[in-house]
């Protein structure tokens, strides 16, 4: 499969979508709520979106559900993290302290996440490897406990973690290498035809991944590379929507791809797939601040994370849940409107 990309460009929210779309002068992206007004040709070419192109259907069409999980009126989703890992570069690791991790889960949902998102092995750079069976350890207890209260996600590159994370009651996995890393990968998800998240990462080693970092053009690049990794389930069964990309902030990227892969990320729609952005307390916000330690970096991930959502971006992955939905009900509410209840 080879796409042709067309790139929206001037998105609009609330009454000036609305007005927009019943003038003519607009298209909804991915069904709404934006909306937008032009387009880029990967040669650079801005126009008015041409009537034929074959690339607006895919632009356009709503999507399902992802996971049966209903979407906000205007707003993404928020998945929180739970990490279950004694190492992770956020400074929120709970290792094998599992009643920690349930509470803090608990915690996440009260606050309003939407989705948890389980996960036993720090995959930041330099990260050592963790065996399946050790990261199982650490993560089924968590969640045979909040699956029987909310969507839980497992993050890991595994199959015998995912196939026994979904036994255990996650409805979504969460792979950091695209189901790249381990060969058996592809084969649970396709037996399970669970939803999966695929993620872009430079290369497969945690190790490696920042190192000679070189894109021409970072958000076309990896938005090609997700789309190779969508036909691939697509041939499987697996239909788009229960995919989501992920374009891996921080994962092999400088400071002005990471930026860029969010001021771009209505490029990602041509996949029709779900998209998520997860920048909560990388490196790079504290490269931008200034802030070195990654727990004080949380008015900075809000800063992105209030981008991404005004990009598009269907889901966020936070470690501060509370926050981060409390910053978006609010521009949600004067893009939209303000609903009580």
């Amino acid at each position: 499969m080879s796409t042709e990309w067309l790139e929206p460009l001037g998105l609009l929210q609330g009454p000036a979508a609305f007005a927009a779309l019943r003038d003519g002068l607009a298209l909804p992206l991915q069904g709404g709520p934006f909306a937008f007004t032009l387009v880029r040709e990967p040669a650079g070419t801005v126009l008015v979106p041409p009537d034929d192109h074959p690339a607006l259907e895919r632009l356009t069409r709503p999507l399902p559900p992802f996971a049966g999980i209903e979407r906000h009126r205007a707003r993404p989703l928020v998945m929180g993290i739970v990490n279950c890992t004694p190492d992770s570069f956020s400074g929120d690791g709970l290792g094998a302290a599992h009643d920690a991790a349930i509470a803090q889960g608990h915690a996440m949902l009260e606050a309003g996440a939407d989705i948890l998102d389980v996960g036993g092995e720090s995959t930041r750079p330099d990260a050592a490897p963790v065996t399946p069976e050790e990261e199982q350890a650490r993560i089924l207890p968590v969640i045979r406990a909040l699956a029987k209260a909310a969507p839980v996600s497992v993050d890991t590159r595994h199959a015998r973690s995912m196939a026994a994370a979904l036994e255990a009651g996650a409805e979504i996995v969460n792979d950091v290498s695209a189901l790249r890393h381990d060969p058996e990968a592809v084969r649970v998800i396709a037996q399970a035809r669970c939803p999966v998240i695929l993620m872009h990462m430079r290369t497969l080693d945690p190790r490696t991944m920042q190192k000679e970092v070189r894109y021409e053009d970072a958000a076309l690049e990896v938005a090609r590379f997700l789309e190779g990794r969508v036909a691939t389930l697509e041939a499987l069964g697996i239909p788009r929507g229960r995919i989501c990309v992920d374009p891996g902030l921080g994962f092999g990227k400088r400071v002005e791809d990471n930026l860029a892969l969010i001021a771009r990320l209505p490029l990602f729609a041509n996949l029709g797939c779900t998209i998520l952005v997860g920048a909560s307390r990388k490196s790079f916000i504290g490269r931008i601040t200034g802030v070195a330690e990654a727990g004080q970096r949380m008015p900075g991930s809000l800063g992105i994370a209030l981008a991404a959502a005004a990009q598009g971006a269907h889901i966020l992955r936070v470690h501060d849940v509370a926050e981060t939905v409390q910053a978006l009900q609010c521009a949600e509410a004067v893009a939209v409107g303000f609903e009580e209840g």
